[in-house]
């Protein structure tokens, strides 16, 4: 299979801002996203965040919404990079805000504990109930109230070198102790004599990806006691976790102490080679690594390098060089990951919130569910999963996400990802002497934006 990689693109934040005059309460019976120009004279504006959902979906979606209501469906895209900021303005504002809006999952406590979008716990069963993805229910939840359901979802799995893993003797592992081993193993026997070679890339700010350590061991960053949430990176559970992270750290990956989760699919193959301008090579990246875990959309640019069909390089899958298995956990199950994806709501300012609850609808039909997982993204109701196809990519998707993890969901997280504090904390992991108060510190720095509105 082959295919160029398309960028799906993980929610990321890029700045907070404070989110004011937003009420709980939708009302209102005047177009609040665009000229009235739907067969009852009504128009609702859906913003689609990135390029994610394909051109088929949207054009689904106007169809069906004009079907069902005689009404008009207006959908805007809107880049990731300035979501927050937009929304932040929009949301508030009942002459322009978006009636039903896609928010990246770890974005939607930003705006659910400030009542920016619809309360719709009463329509959670009509939508899906218990098949809708839990971590990403959780997440839009205030109170035991709903207010954003998952929209699609995908989720982090292995990748690894078949070759190499063979020529050094290892396993598929089945419990997460053997994977830490296997691939410290490899690393230190480096079969192929690669210099730099990591048995397991792990970039020094990939907590997005390494989080799942700490998960693994029951640990958490942060949980909510007595209605305030509070750091929990020093509890016996997290430490546990660390302390698995730091060896990885210093027996399995030479990754650098300030790399992030991005494009680790490109130390899996032969051939990556950076060129500047001029075309000299700067840097070769070829098989620095037999192992790397990432989003299970890096299939796209892992394999063998061919001509792709507009003529330009692509990547090919080849099974006899390149494998998937899931990350086990302790227990031998699929260890907690960190999912990415997207939620959705109705914007408590909507002046439409009867029709914006009918498109939901629409979009969490069975029809519209199968046409994402036909389109590689992981459908919020589980029970449609299947319609992911039944190659290694959407088992090892399935499977991963069913014991997924989300950030927590405190108000104060997008605040968090501002300013950097897990990648600062994870890059000081590998060095670091006393992990109990390299926790202890970043906790002090976590407490005070969690629960900041």
């Amino acid at each position: 299979m082959k295919r160029r990689l398309t960028g799906l693109t993980a929610a990321a934040l890029a700045s907070v801002l404070l989110f004011t005059g937003c009420s709980s309460n939708g009302g209102g019976d005047s177009n609040g996203g665009g000229d009235s120009d739907g067969g009852n004279g009504d128009t609702i504006t859906l913003w689609l965040a990135g390029g994610d959902t394909p051109d088929e979906l949207r054009d689904y979606l106007k169809t069906e919404f004009a079907e069902q209501t005689g009404a008009t469906l207006k959908i805007e895209e809107q880049g990731w990079g300035d979501l927050v900021t937009k929304l932040t303005t929009a949301l508030p504002d009942e002459n322009n805000t978006p009636d039903v809006a896609e928010v990246g999952n770890t974005q939607s406590p930003t705006f659910t504990n400030v009542g920016a979008f619809l309360d719709i716990s009463d329509m959670v069963d009509e939508l899906g109930g218990d098949e809708l993805l839990p971590s990403f229910v959780e997440v839009g939840k205030v109170d035991g109230k709903n207010y954003t359901l998952p929209y699609y979802f995908g989720s982090r799995y292995i990748f690894y070198r078949k070759d190499v893993w063979d020529a050094a003797g290892a396993q598929v592992p089945a419990t997460l102790d053997e994977f830490n081993s296997a691939v410290a193993t490899i690393a230190e026997q480096n079969p192929k004599g690669i210099e730099n070679f990591s048995g397991f890339y792990l970039g020094g700010q990939d907590w997005r990806d390494g989080i799942s350590w700490i998960f693994a061991n029951g640990g958490d960053i942060a949980e909510l006691e007595d209605g305030k949430w509070k750091a929990t990176l020093d509890s016996p559970e997290s430490l546990a976790g660390l302390e698995q992270l730091q060896q990885l750290y210093r027996t399995a990956s030479k990754a650098p102490n300030d790399a992030k989760d991005a494009n680790q699919y490109q130390y899996l193959n032969d051939s990556d080679e950076v060129k500047d301008e001029d075309g000299n090579v700067t840097d070769d990246l070829s098989l620095a690594a037999a192992t790397i875990m990432a989003p299970g959309w890096a299939h796209w640019s892992i394999g063998d390098l061919v001509e792709g069909d507009d003529g330009e390089p692509a990547r090919e899958w080849n099974d006899d060089v390149f494998g998937t298995f899931v990350l086990p956990g302790n227990d031998g199950e699929p260890a907690p990951v960190f999912a990415g994806g997207s939620n959705i709501g109705i914007s408590a300012k909507s002046k439409h919130p009867e029709l914006a609850k009918e498109l939901l609808k629409i979009i969490f039909s069975e029809d519209y569910q199968k046409m994402l997982g036909e389109n590689g993204l992981g459908p919020a109701n589980q029970q449609f999963a299947s319609s992911l196809g039944d190659d290694q990519f959407a088992k090892a998707l399935i499977e991963s996400a069913s014991n997924s993890k989300l950030t927590p969901a405190a108000p104060g997280w997008a605040a968090v990802e501002s300013k950097n504090i897990m990648e600062e904390f994870f890059a000081q992991i590998r060095d670091a002497d006393d992990l109990e108060q390299l926790a202890k510190d970043t906790n002090a720095k976590l407490d005070p934006l969690l629960n900041q509105k």
